[in-house]
């Protein structure tokens, strides 16, 4: 009846009968109050899957910040990164001329790094390399299919591996079975996992990355809906490493699926967590596809750790808090090698 109206007495151009249809869709899912239940149009559904997928526009490089707060490249592999000479270490000092300062948001770092996919399209970085030595590179954009997981030997401590889960995606338990294997084949004696800023993803993808982290058998976390309650268990076992020192690096930006794999770690008590207290998403969405590529994502469960603790809105409390610096420095994680050493007869 109120579209008839509008059809017959509305003053201006209406808006397509698309772009109604979704506005309806959004006005019935905002009667439930829940900021996860919610409609995504068809582009932004498509950009939600390439991110599951792990695929973007740039020079295919991951940006870490040391503990002086200088921006620290490692480039993929096969990447127009280091394909141009970046090498893993390098220090990044400007974007396209613009000085990159301590205080610059990673996220806006990140941001610079990406871009559309074009002939002749990319960015000019000045970079410093292990010698001190200063130069310009010119990196093409391509089409980079993103690791959700970055690893490497400690430059600070040799026998310490650290592990970076960006995203769960379809392919992080390969790429965590691959790098847990390579840091094996190292000889590390300690591991650290970093999940800061690890916004979640993939359920059955996250239990499979805790499995290799505990072993066995391990409850990993129990999802309760309105109609049951089940407990998802690690089937896929642990490898040579699941027996070492461990650490999670955790900071509020750790949500959702991450936060089941940090929960498990926690309960269990295969490491401790060193940080700031987690975001708190404890509940499930399912993502369901509609007929004209948009899709609606329904919450239909809510998470509890393996000592039934819930997650929404609360979060998990490090057994280390830390405050972060001021000043960008990677606090965390040289606490967590101070950690190690003095807990544990590494080497």
């Amino acid at each position: 009846e109120v579209q008839t109206l509008v059809d017959q007495y509305y003053l201006r151009a209406q808006p397509d009968v698309a772009q109604r249809q979704y506005a309806a869709i959004r006005g019935v899912l905002a009667t439930l109050e829940d900021r996860y239940t919610f409609f995504v149009d068809p582009p932004v559904a498509q950009s939600e899957s390439d991110a599951l997928a792990g695929t973007y526009g740039g020079i295919g490089v991951q940006v870490n910040r040391n503990e002086a707060g200088a921006f620290v490249l490692f480039p993929f592999e096969e990447s127009p990164a280091t394909a141009a000479g970046i090498m893993s270490g390098d220090i990044l000092q400007a974007v396209n001329g613009m000085d990159i300062e301590l205080s610059t948001p990673p996220d806006q770092v990140d941001q610079l790094l990406r871009g559309e996919v074009k002939a002749g399209s990319g960015v000019t970085l000045t970079i410093v390399d292990a010698a001190g030595v200063s130069r310009d590179l010119f990196v093409e954009f391509a089409v980079i299919n993103v690791p959700s997981v970055v690893w490497r030997v400690l430059l600070e401590d040799s026998d310490i591996g650290f592990v970076q889960i960006i995203r769960f995606t379809s392919r992080t338990p390969d790429e965590l079975s691959t790098a847990l294997g390579e840091l094996e084949a190292a000889h590390v004696s300690a591991l650290i996992v970093d999940l800061r800023n690890n916004s979640g993803g993939l359920l059955q993808e996250s239990v499979d990355v805790a499995g290799q982290l505990l072993g066995n058998g391990q409850v990993v976390v129990y999802e309760k809906s309105n109609q049951s309650e089940r407990a998802l268990s690690a089937t896929n076992g642990g490898g040579g490493l699941k027996d070492i020192p461990l650490v999670v690096l955790v900071n509020q930006g750790t949500a959702s699926a991450s936060e089941l794999v940090a929960g498990a770690v926690q309960d269990h008590e295969r490491g401790i967590l060193i940080g700031q207290r987690t975001y708190g998403k404890g509940t499930v969405q399912q993502i369901f596809r509609l007929s004209d590529n948009s899709s609606v994502h329904i919450t239909s469960a809510e998470w509890l750790t393996p000592n039934h603790r819930g997650l929404e809105s609360v979060g998990l409390e490090p057994d280390l808090p830390m405050i972060p610096d001021a000043n960008g420095r990677d606090v965390e994680l040289g606490e967590a090698v101070r950690y190690l050493n003095e807990h544990y007869n590494l080497g």
